[in-house]
């Protein structure tokens, strides 16, 4: 069962109604769309009709336009080119088409192609197609497919599933033989015979295996004490077997007496710390198909019976374990040889490793572990949870029931994925509903069948080495889809065969008209190609705006306007606007800079490059002190300043070349000398003369001014040195003149003042009344 369909993308519709509307417009008589003194009247019935029909061509015409052509608009040189343009491009071939019109224009959509004249067969447009498909597998077909596909091209194919019943069945009981589970390990010795009978409606050929697991045998797992490392149950008076990461006891077989032999002579062993390493055993009995026994044919089951969590990677780090598991088998003499020195594996490998070999899992758990491997069941697709009880006296119900769920989901997931092509599924399942792949359908009987509609796009055609197929793979089946991939990314009039066919547009007469792939390519044409079409090493070919063919650069053609230049380095339209218009209108733009046309200056050409602006009285540009630039005068002259830089604070002694010039002046006649100095000075000075303020900057102004300053400063200092002089002798004299009126203290007053000083020399002396005060008086 298969179906192809190409997939539409975003705008195709519309695209489709477009060309519907143009079509209608070009075969609609003008006697129709004339709006008004229409030769034929229509009738009066269908008017209302035929206003409708004018006003949704509109609206249909006007969506046409608005939708962009990136075919057309693209400017491809190159028929390949054109198709990595999307599905919707073709290219005309025919040698004569577009013969007074641009070369670009061979690339466009094929209905635009063959509305410009181009004739059907000479249109390039490989459609994406399955050209073949093989119905080998018995229960997923088809077995292989085989797709066509351009860039942005899609394919959609169904895959039909239905398991089939009464299919052989593998069992292998993976079984954590440390010291707590002793009462599940006794339980399992009944369960061949009683689990067979249970198994008979679904598979009447089931074979069972067997293989024990504990832990990593290194410290800090187990305990390294010597008497310990001899028996690691010594504590508990017991006689167990030594730890080991894992350890296959028995191939699958359907003899349940040597199953049943085997199990009972199991015998326990022991660790120090709660996880154990079920995880890694898994993997080994999920990988390792010889040893293990696994049949193509049968539905296989790893049945993992636990009572703790398992390890993860990082917990390798604690005995100093760093190297990755590498998900390969690494039995000898059926002993896992590498659980001391290679890490404990990842959730995604050991999903990886599980459903690449076709294999479910089945986590028997007992106690509060169970919840913590429910939980990782999103991470390990084709995986159950199941609760064993306390005696374990349920897990030949377990397993039934584990193994029915198991194959009432039917999933799907992508295997070998290829760079640039990218699959989407989505599962259709018997009620209607629909999933994407790896959801899947549930509750599906034996005889239902469940649909996968697969799509599978190509997104570009650079992409090199690497496989050419895909595989979709069922989860638990043991049989997978092989889709194989070519891509169409090159074009048919390329063959010489087709010589005639134009393939290339705008080719040097020296160049073999199509350009080398990298395939066809040699290290000479390679270099030659990419070197000469570079600037320089870091930039790209042709400056990213254009085609590299046979060394040489093809500009693209753009509606801004011109690229051109060995490199395509140069345009025309990359330059400064001003007001809206590219250099202002008044110049031309080369590789980005404006090119002022005469009269015009500045980075936009909008200056006017007149200088009636920077003119003085005189006649002078900028006062001949700096250069007029856009209207406005820009000194050159250090300390000149001013609109027309007219003034200049350390330029020569303007005043005194002014007075010169004026003495000169005045003593001139008819018959002074004609070569007199003064008088080709004064003719270009003399208009100083009235200007005051260049006088005014004069260096002698300045230093009359710091003089006068100075002598004002030193002045006003000594004036007030006198007066503070004067003030301290006039103060000095008053109080020597009321000394002459002061008299002796009495003794009341002496008394007084030796109590005031007998209280304040306390906080120092112990005995202040020892201490004897004199007055002296000094007038």
């Amino acid at each position: 069962m298969l179906q192809l369909e190409e997939k539409e993308k975003p705008g195709h519709l519309q695209k489709a109604i477009c060309a519907a509307a143009c079509a209608h417009k070009a075969y609609t008589p003008r006697a129709v769309l004339r709006p008004c003194g229409m030769a034929a009247h229509p009738p009066r019935g269908t008017l209302g009709s035929s206003l409708l029909t004018l006003g949704l061509l509109s609206l249909l015409l006007g969506l046409c336009q608005s939708v962009e052509n990136k075919c057309s608009s693209s400017n491809a040189a190159t028929c390949t080119k054109c198709l990595s343009l999307g599905p919707e491009c073709g290219w005309c071939t025919q040698e004569d088409f577009m013969v007074d019109s641009v070369e670009s224009e061979r690339c466009d959509t094929v209905y635009n192609l063959k509305s410009k004249g181009c004739r059907g067969d000479s249109i390039e447009h490989p459609s994406a197609q399955i050209v073949s498909s093989k119905e080998g597998n018995s229960q997923v077909t088809p077995a292989e497919v085989s797709v066509h596909l351009r860039p942005g091209a899609s394919v959609n194919f169904l895959l039909r599933m239905q398991r089939l019943e009464k299919y052989p069945v593998d069992l292998y009981y993976l079984v954590d033989v440390s010291a707590s589970m002793f009462a599940t390990i006794e339980k399992i010795n009944n369960i061949g015979s009683d689990l067979s009978q249970k198994m008979a409606d679904f598979s009447h050929d089931i074979r069972f295996g067997f293989g024990s697991f504990v832990d990593k045998p290194v410290s800090p797992y187990i305990s390294i004490h010597p008497d310990r490392l001899k028996n690691q149950c010594s504590t508990l008076n017991k006689n167990c077997m030594p730890p080991h990461g894992f350890i296959h006891v028995l191939s699958l077989t359907n003899n349940m007496t040597q199953f049943k032999q085997i199990v009972s002579k199991q015998k326990i062993s022991a660790n120090i710390d709660d996880p154990e390493g079920a995880f890694d055993a898994m993997l080994q009995a999920a990988v390792c198909h010889k040893e293990i026994g696994w049949r193509k044919e049968a539905k296989r089951l790893i049945i993992l019976l636990t009572d703790q969590t398992s390890h993860l990677p990082l917990d390798s780090k604690l005995a100093g374990i760093v190297s990755p598991n590498d998900g390969s088998c690494h039995l000898k003499d059926n002993v896992y040889t590498r659980a001391s020195d290679m890490e404990h594996p990842s959730l995604g490998l050991l999903g990886e490793k599980l459903a690449g070999n076709h294999v479910y899992g089945v986590f028997a758990v007992r106690g509060n572990a169970f919840s913590w491997y429910k939980d990782l069941l999103p991470l390990l697709p084709g995986t159950v949870a199941k609760e064993l009880d306390a005696t374990a006296s349920n897990i030949k119900n377990l397993v039934v029931e584990a193994y029915q769920a198991l194959l009432s989901e039917i999933k799907i997931q992508v295997d070998n994925p290829m760079k640039g092509i990218y699959v989407n599924i989505t599962a259709i399942c018997p009620d209607g509903s629909r999933h994407s792949g790896i959801e899947g359908c549930r509750n599906v009987q034996s005889n239902d069948k469940v649909l996968f509609n697969v799509t599978v796009t190509m997104d570009t055609c650079d992409v090199e080495g690497g496989h050419n197929y895909i595989i979709l793979k069922p989860i638990g089946f043991n049989e997978t889809v092989k889709v194989k991939i070519h891509r169409s990314c090159t074009c048919q009039c390329n063959s010489p065969l087709r010589h005639k066919d134009k393939c290339v547009t705008e080719v040097h007469p020296d160049c073999p008209g199509v350009p080398c792939r990298d395939s066809n390519c040699s290290l000479g044409e390679k270099e030659y190609q990419s070197e000469n079409c570079k600037q320089s090493p870091s930039e790209s070919e042709c400056s990213g705006r254009g085609t590299c063919l046979c060394g040489k650069c093809y500009c693209s053609k753009t509606k801004l306007g011109k690229i051109y230049g060995k490199y395509c380095e140069i345009d025309n339209f990359s330059c400064p606007y001003n007001l809206g218009k590219l250099c202002s209108g008044n110049g031309e733009c080369y590789n980005g800079d404006c090119k002022c046309h005469s009269g015009w200056e500045g980075d936009r050409c909008q200056c006017s490059s007149l200088k009636k602006h920077c003119m003085d009285s005189n006649g002078l540009v900028c006062s001949g002190r700096g250069t007029c630039t856009c209207g406005k005068c820009e000194c050159t002259i250090d300390k000149s300043f001013g609109p027309l830089c007219q003034y200049c604070s350390g330029c020569s002694n303007t005043c005194t070349d002014n007075w010169n010039c004026e003495h000169s002046h005045g003593s001139l006649n008819g018959s002074v000398n004609p070569m007199d100095p003064y008088k080709t000075k004064c003719n270009t000075l003399v208009y100083y003369i009235d200007q005051t303020s260049e006088c005014f900057s004069d260096p002698w102004i300045l230093k009359i001014f710091f003089i006068i300053f100075t002598a004002t400063f030193l002045i006003g200092f000594l004036s007030i040195l006198i007066i503070r002089v004067s003030i301290l002798q006039c103060s000095n004299n008053r109080r020597t003149s009321s000394s002459d009126y002061r008299v002796p203290t009495s003794i009341k007053d002496k008394s007084s003042l030796h109590s005031v000083y007998s209280k304040t020399v306390t906080y120092t002396r112990e005995k202040p009344e020892d201490i004897n005060i004199a007055f002296k008086y000094k007038f």
